[in-house]
């Protein structure tokens, strides 16, 4: 039977999010700074490609966070996928009581100057705000693909789902 979203909105998310919870997906700490350069960043499954001409990529950032409005303050982000060994830096970045940075080995790129984990990312791409679209509680944050580059092919993606971690078969 399905419930509509109105008759019960408890149960719906519910449902929604154990569906979701199902379905694995690369994960990545999406990072930026603010005007002071001080590093703000949040994981995030919920990104994908969006265009190859102009190259353009999607990530979802939740209105209740503190990266998204330095992201639109700023205009640019950074995409880092995260490979298996960068698990603790996923799990770190999903923490809002800890320094983030101060626990996860990063860098200033030489493109944006925006922090970059490269101990646990297996590819990264710094992107330029091109668009924001507000959707429920996230907002789609579309980005121009300024730079994009592997870091570590030969390292196997990081997967979520079933609120478990797992590497991509290599």
């Amino acid at each position: 039977m399905v419930t509509p979203v109105g008759q019960d909105t408890a149960r719906a998310q519910e449902a929604f999010r154990a569906l979701m919870g199902s379905h694995p997906a690369g994960v990545a700490v999406i990072t930026t700074a603010d005007a002071r350069e001080r590093p703000y960043g949040f994981t995030c499954t919920a990104l994908c490609s969006l265009s190859l001409d102009p190259p353009r990529l999607l990530v979802c950032a939740a209105h209740t966070g503190n990266t998204l409005p330095v992201i639109a303050e700023r205009g640019t982000f950074v995409v880092n996928l995260l490979h298996t060994a960068g698990q603790r830096a996923a799990q770190t970045f999903t923490r809002r009581d800890v320094d983030r940075f101060a626990q996860v080995p990063w860098e200033r790129s030489g493109v944006t100057g925006l922090p970059v984990l490269h101990e646990d990312a297996h590819a990264v791409a710094e992107c330029a705000v091109a668009d924001l679209l507000p959707s429920g509680d996230h907002t789609i944050v579309v980005g121009d693909v300024l730079d994009a580059r592997m870091v570590a092919p030969d390292r196997a993606p990081l997967l979520y789902g079933r609120r478990r971690y797992a590497g991509w078969p290599m």
